[in-house]
This record gives structure tokens, C-alpha cells and sequence, in this order.
């Protein structure tokens, strides 16, 4: 283990077990302060980010990438306010879940406590730095954050005024880590870390992930790459209103933020509305993203292109239809039923989020009980999964694992159970 990351499991490990002993009040006001230290420097924080920025830009990434790094005043407000609605939340400690009495009389008492020291490995994002730093400590848990290096600058500063703001607030800012080295070996290093870490959350792209479950030796929550669908049945599309308010779901679901995991990847559209409701959607997506189309889709489309400019169409390939773009790129699939368009979405989605339009109360149903996946829509844009969005102020990230947690995760992703026993003398016979 190298000495500096060594030292930093140490001090977390010491860190958590005092912060498991604060109050609400203790740990509101802490986080209170750092908030207030983030508005009072924004200009250090926009001045960090801008050169991480530029350094990415001059690498070569893409816009939609680089849109997941870019701060600004706004989201830096957006920051704020997502660790005040943290603050406003309940404590979730020490929480009696259920209580009881066994007939030798002992009282059984079902009990939330914090999991322990947290780790999350991610990318890109400065925001997560905050979000899962605030949601970590009114959860009573210290964190070690690793970010990549494209965003390195920007959490450097992040944590220093962090853990000033904790400091000053009175709280315990030994809590709150930065790795950062910027070294491979690093990660490895938190992955083998059982003495110390209880819990690892990767949380960015397929390679990362995938990294992270087949090394760790620390338990890991599973965040997931999202490959989301949108399918649109012929019920939801009977007058031009529906038609116009369709499209309008599609675009804000692939074109809003095209570099997140809850950007829709493919669209499934029923054979009966190809072509009263493709050549509309291709005219209005025209310029703003690329449609890679099957034979049947590609076909109605192109009998209408040569009205609608800037539109680039291409041939779907199988590997498209698995594939988490984070660009400006739909996939297009016909499917003649809804039960087909599930098949499809349980083949290939990566039970993140998928989405349903449809006036059809049979087929939402359908929808909704059979699709495997974290959250499922029901004529709405994929883009609402978010911890955000759901009212958790902030979010570690989307589960889209079976266990423990799924979904976007707020504070109770970080609590786990202790039962408290008390007798009166009780031996077992």
C-alpha cells in the first residue's frame, strides 16, 4: 500500500467513527458551511475547471463529454442547492425500522446505521465530487473520491474547500478525501482495501465499471452504462398535438444532455406509425443529431428526405443497438408489437432507464411490469432519473443492480441495519 493512499484509509477510517457519533444539527451545520464556502468561491472554482477544460478540448474530446466537465455560475448554484436539499432532508440514522418483542422478552430493535467508509470512482462530473461528499456525511459515512484526471484541477479545489467549509462549520473534515495521483495503481489500491473501505461505487463508462466488478475485493454497488429506449406505440399518436408532444419527449431525451446515462440511445417505433410520425421527428432531429435507422425505418425516412436539410442517416448495425453512444446519435428500430419492442429492450437495454409512450393502459402495464430496468417511463423523457430530478438533492449515482439499492441513490444507499438487543438476564436454554 503506498504511503500517502495508506494514510488516507487511516485517517477515513478514524474520521467515520466520530462522524457516526454526530447529530443532525452537528452534521446539517458542517455541510451548511461547506456550501457557503463553495458560493464564496466560485471564481477559484470557474478558474480550476476552465483549465481542465482546456486541457481535454486540446486532447480531443468530444463536446458532449466535455459538456459533463464544464462548470459554470449556474451549476454551481445548482451545486449549492443540491447539498441545501441534502441538509433540509432527514436524518437517515438511527432510524427504528421495526421493533418487537420474542417471547423470552427480549426487545428487538431494527436500527439504520451508516455502512461505513465509502469510495467512488468516477469521471469527468466536479459535481459528483460535491454531491457525493455532502450526501456521504449527513449519512454519517467518510468518502475517498476518485476522479478522473480531466477533472482534476476542478476537484482539487472542490475538496480543499470542502473540507475548509466542514472545518469552519465545525464538523469533521477528515471525512472527506481526494485520491489524487492520477496513477492506475491507485485504483487497484482502493479496490483491494478491505481492511478500510466497506463499500465501492464506480460510477462512468463501460470500461470503468466493468474494471471495478471484476477487480474489487471491497464490496461494490453497481452503477450503470445507460443504453435507454424509447418506444412509441400507435395509441399515443392520434392527433398532431401527440404526434408534435412525442417528439418533443425525444428530443429532450437524446438531445438536452447527449453525454449522460439517461439519454435515450435507441427509439422503437410500432410499423403502423412509420410513416405518419418518422419523416416529422427526422425533420425536427435534422442538424441536431445523427439517426442510424433498420431497412424499414431508413426507408420511410428516406422518401421524405430530400425535404428536410442537415439530416445524416445511416444504416443501423447489429453492434449499434447495444451501444451507449453518449453522442448526438439515435438508434432506429421498427417492431410490430409491443411485446417485441420488450424483448428488444431486455436483449439489449442495461436496466438503467426505458420509456414507454403510449394512450394504451394495457400495453403501460405490459410495459411496466416486464421491462427490466431501474426505471421505467411512461410518456415522459427518460432524462428524470436522476437523485435530483427524484427529490434526493443530489445521488452517488444509478444502481441498476438487484440489491441492497436500485435506482437513483440518495442517503439511504450509505445506511445498512444493526439489530439492538435488550434482555433483562436471558440465557439460552
Amino acid at each position: 500500500m503506498a504511503d500517502s493512499l495508506g494514510s488516507i484509509f487511516v485517517s477515513l477510517k478514524q474520521a467515520q467513527v466520530k462522524l457516526a457519533a454526530e447529530n443532525r444539527a452537528a452534521k446539517d451545520r458542517a455541510l451548511a458551511a461547506a456550501a457557503a464556502e463553495i458560493d464564496k468561491n466560485r471564481k477559484k472554482i470557474l478558474e480550476a475547471n476552465e483549465r481542465d477544460v482546456e486541457k481535454v478540448r486540446k486532447s480531443g474530446m468530444k463536446e458532449s463529454l466535455v459538456d459533463r466537465l464544464f462548470l459554470n455560475d449556474k451549476r454551481i448554484s445548482g451545486i449549492i442547492e443540491g447539498v441545501e436539499v441534502v441538509i433540509r432532508q432527514e436524518d437517515p440514522i438511527g432510524k427504528v425500522q421495526a421493533g418487537w418483542t420474542i417471547s423470552n422478552g427480549l426487545k428487538i430493535e431494527k436500527v439504520t446505521v451508516p455502512i461505513g467508509v465509502a469510495a467512488i470512482i468516477y469521471e469527468s462530473r466536479p459535481n459528483v465530487t460535491v454531491d457525493c461528499a455532502a450526501l456521504a456525511y449527513k449519512a454519517g459515512c467518510s468518502i475517498l473520491l476518485r476522479g478522473s484526471s480531466s477533472a482534476l484541477e476542478s476537484n482539487k479545489i472542490l475538496v480543499n474547500i470542502i473540507k475548509t467549509g466542514l472545518n469552519s462549520g465545525g464538523g469533521i473534515a477528515d471525512a472527506v478525501a481526494l485520491a489524487q495521483s492520477g496513477n492506475r495503481d491507485e485504483v487497484d489500491e482502493i479496490l483491494k482495501a478491505r481492511d478500510y473501505i466497506d463499500v465501492v461505487l464506480p460510477r462512468g463508462g463501460h470500461d470503468l465499471i466493468r474494471r471495478v466488478v471484476e477487480n474489487a475485493r471491497v464490496p461494490v454497488i453497481e452503477t450503470g452504462e445507460g443504453n435507454c429506449h424509447i418506444y412509441v406505440e400507435p395509441s399515443y399518436l392520434g392527433t398532431e398535438t401527440e404526434i408534435n408532444n412525442a417528439i418533443e419527449i425525444i428530443l429532450n431525451a437524446k438531445i438536452q444532455k447527449p453525454g449522460v446515462c439517461n439519454s435515450a440511445e435507441t427509439l422503437l417505433v410500432h410499423k403502423d406509425v412509420l410513416d405518419v410520425f418518422l419523416p416529422k421527428l427526422a425533420e425536427k432531429i435534422a442538424g441536431k443529431a445523427e439517426l442510424r435507422c433498420d431497412a424499414a425505418s431508413k426507408a420511410v425516412i428516406t422518401a421524405a428526405k430530400t425535404s428536410i436539410p442537415d439530416l445524416v442517416l445511416k444504416d443501423a448495425v447489429e453492434e449499434d443497438w447495444g451501444t451507449e453512444f453518449l453522442d448526438n446519435i439515435l438508434a432506429v428500430k421498427t417492431v410490430n408489437s409491443c411485446d417485441e419492442a420488450i424483448t428488444h429492450i431486455n436483449q439489449y437495454g442495461t436496466k438503467h432507464s426505458e420509456a414507454i409512450l403510449t394512450n394504451d393502459l394495457k400495453s403501460a402495464d405490459n410495459f411496466r411490469s416486464r421491462v427490466d430496468s431501474a426505471c421505467v417511463y411512461v410518456n415522459a423523457s427518460t432524462r428524470f432519473t436522476d437523485g435530483g430530478q427524484f427529490g434526493f438533492g443530489a445521488e452517488l449515482g444509478i444502481s441498476t443492480q438487484k440489491f441492497h439499492v436500485r435506482g437513483p441513490m440518495g442517503l439511504d444507499a450509505l445506511t445498512t441495519i444493526k439489530y439492538l438487543i435488550t434482555g433483562n438476564g436471558q440465557t439460552r436454554t
